[in-house]
């Protein structure tokens, strides 16, 4: 007697199309980022660690915290004066340490965002319950947000009396060639065109992941000059390489490179 007959008559597609189970999504991860000893007892702003945890496995590499993350961190920790009782967004921020440096170090507000996904915002909700204050947390939001659509729901998370963003965050995100318009836009729709204290600014820091498209990656910085954007390198840092097997010159793939656009 067949499968078939057996079921009296119901479909058993397990029966009928073998396939072989799905792997498991692997486990969540934590990494630590340890702030600079120096740090410490500057100001008023004491944290010493920040846990970073990320999620199994994502399509959108969301499951690594980059190198441009941690020299971004790095970067924010010791130029307080970009942000500090500013307001800050940041954008495809994966496990949103940048963002949670600024909040740690007195940002007015801080609006974390990644593609609109279920795991990608739920986890970056959770980093910033268990890295921030009661207090830190009431000033910060986290969005789903896709580049290039309209901006008025992360406008809508500003304090009344600001129209704009003071500092926009993009870490590691410009290895996503199709989507350099689509982030210079959204860009040019959040960031304040004046400002009372520091300039705006965007800050943009990368590795090229793939030495042969670098051409491409820097097709950013030619399509934001073509915008109008005024566009300057402020750090080179060395690191470990990510992926050591990859190919393609380690020196190239191990350089965190961090720029500076502001509007003219």
């Amino acid at each position: 007697m067949s499968d078939y007959d057996d079921a009296e008559g119901t479909l058993d597609l397990d029966a009928m199309f073998l396939e072989p189970p799905r792997p498991k999504t692997p486990p969540a991860t934590v990494t630590t980022y340890e702030r600079d000893s120096s740090r410490l007892n500057v100001g008023t702003s004491g944290w010493r660690k920040i846990d970073i945890r990320l999620v199994g496995d994502h399509p959108l590499w969301g499951h690594y915290l980059w190198n441009a993350a941690r020299a971004f961190a790095t970067y924010l920790d010791t130029h307080e004066d970009l942000y500090k009782g500013r307001n800050v967004l940041e954008l495809g921020a994966g496990g949103g340490l940048p963002s949670l440096v600024t909040a740690l170090n007195g940002a007015r507000r801080v609006v974390l965002t990644d593609y609109p996904d279920a795991p990608l915002v739920e986890n970056m909700s959770y980093n910033a319950k268990q890295n921030l204050s009661k207090n830190e947390l009431s000033r910060v939001a986290v969005k789903g947000y896709i580049w290039g659509t309209p901006v008025a729901p992360l406008l809508s998370e500003l304090p009344a009396d600001a129209q704009a963003f003071d500092l926009i965050i993009l870490s590691d995100l410009i290895f996503n060639h199709s989507q350099h318009d689509a982030l210079l836009k959204t860009c040019e729709q959040c960031l304040a065109k004046t400002s009372t204290g520091p300039t705006p600014y965007v800050l943009v820091f990368y590795s090229h992941h793939r030495p042969h498209l670098a051409h491409r990656d820097m097709e950013f910085f030619e399509k934001a000059r073509a915008r109008g954007w005024l566009c300057e390198e402020v750090l080179t840092e060395k690191f470990p390489p990510m992926f050591p097997e990859d190919p393609g010159a380690e020196e190239v793939r191990s350089t965190v490179h961090g720029w500076r656009l502001t509007r003219q």
